[in-house]
């Protein structure tokens, strides 16, 4: 047995509240133990996603985030895995479970953000680097998200028209989601005219960063059946896959490749791994999802995972797209929530919060979003310093 219950799912909303990052936290962590029907004292191990930017507290973001609560006994966790740092959260709260280590435990990220884009720590770290890339190359995030969309335009000949789709997309998806910032239509012809931030990337590609939180209630099934949960949702799968050298595409934060001259490229390269892994762990494939969470940080890289979790051909994501196939009502939709677009970046917040929305998604509560008999889904994205992130969810 490899499925543990979500029994409950809770958010703060995006945006720039400009709060302590730990309101946010019990403020989801809260939410979900009222949808679990769980007591906070019934908590037998908190796993907390990590937050880089808020001094120590954000270093131990478990123990914050229970003392925050009330102290209650409970074992701890603190993760980090950059972007993939929720999942990790996930992971470590599912395997103890497994382990039989404890019934109930709460995964929590929540992030306050500084204006701009995200940087490294301060400090001269000549070995890191994420801080490298920034002293040597002044390589913000949006500028390998330009270059990844370069990429993308030179082997499949994509265009700026379908880049934008992506957003015109995820935008109607978000308009009814409570928990999303950007809340607003919007057409190609707006995206276009939008300021250029990483050629060909316009300010509306990108994603912007963000204050949030997201909870979630992970349980073994004998709980949830004990607490009258006859057909909850299920984790079946967590991959927090590496890398397998060598690695011959560049990736945040590196500024170059691994040689293939002595030994040739894996089979599966990094993304695609991720999600295989995954799709084995929880003995289903790509053709058996209802819809998709995945990780657009821009616009081109929302393309990407199409191809990279099987849901079609390399260099068809752009028809894929275009015949309406990842829009509510199609085939296989993508990002229902809305996703980064509507929401960005609250790091440590981020993969709980696509499982959230799979929770809701299955439940048949996502209102005003529902995708129809969603009863598998998948969410997606990657860390820095190659962190896989992959969940699937069945019910």
């Amino acid at each position: 047995m490899s499925d543990v219950a979500i029994l409950g799912a809770g958010m703060h909303p995006w945006g720039k509240w400009g709060r302590n990052f730990v309101e946010y936290g019990v403020h989801a962590a809260r939410e979900a133990l009222h949808d679990a029907g769980v007591h906070w004292n019934d908590v037998q191990f908190v796993a907390g996603g990590e937050t880089v930017r808020n001094g120590y507290p954000g270093y131990v973001a478990g123990s914050t985030f229970a003392q925050a609560m009330g102290w209650n006994g409970a074992r701890l966790a603190s993760c980090y895995a950059a972007c993939a740092s929720g999942a990790a959260a996930i992971d470590a709260a599912r395997a103890r479970i497994l382990a039989g280590l404890c019934d109930v435990a709460l995964v929590v990220g929540a992030d306050t953000t500084p204006k701009g884009f995200l940087a490294p720590s301060g400090g001269e770290r000549q070995m890191d680097p994420d801080w490298l890339r920034f002293r040597l190359l002044g390589a913000t995030n949006p500028t390998y998200f330009g270059l990844y969309a370069r990429r993308r335009m030179a082997l499949h000949g994509s265009t700026e028209a379908d880049f934008a789709a992506v957003k015109v997309k995820n935008a109607k998806h978000g308009l009814n989601n409570p928990n999303a910032r950007y809340r607003k239509e919007v057409s190609i012809e707006d995206v276009l005219k939008s300021p250029m931030v990483a050629d060909p990337l316009r300010l509306l590609q990108i994603c912007t960063t963000s204050d949030g939180g997201a909870a979630l209630v992970l349980t073994s099934m004998e709980y949830a059946r004990k607490n009258g949960a006859k057909d909850p949702v299920k984790v079946t799968a967590v991959s927090t896959v590496t890398p397998r050298f060598p690695k011959t595409v560049v990736d945040l934060p590196d500024f170059a490749t691994d040689s293939a001259a002595a030994v040739a490229p894996p089979e599966l390269g990094f993304r695609d791994s991720i999600a295989t892994a995954a799709y084995e762990e929880a003995g289903i494939g790509p053709e058996d999802l209802d819809l998709a969470e995945v990780y657009d940080l821009s616009t081109a890289i929302e393309l990407d995972w199409y191809e990279n979790i099987g849901l079609c051909k390399e260099g068809e994501a752009e028809k894929l797209l275009h015949d309406g196939d990842t829009t509510i009502g199609g085939k296989i939709p993508v990002n229902p929530s809305g996703g980064l677009a509507c929401f960005g970046e609250a790091v440590p917040a981020q993969a709980i919060a696509q499982v959230c929305e799979l929770s809701w998604q299955l439940r048949g509560t996502a209102t005003g979003r529902q995708v129809d008999g969603a009863r598998v889904g998948l969410t997606i994205n990657q860390g820095l310093f190659g962190h896989g992130s992959s969940v699937i969810c069945v019910r």
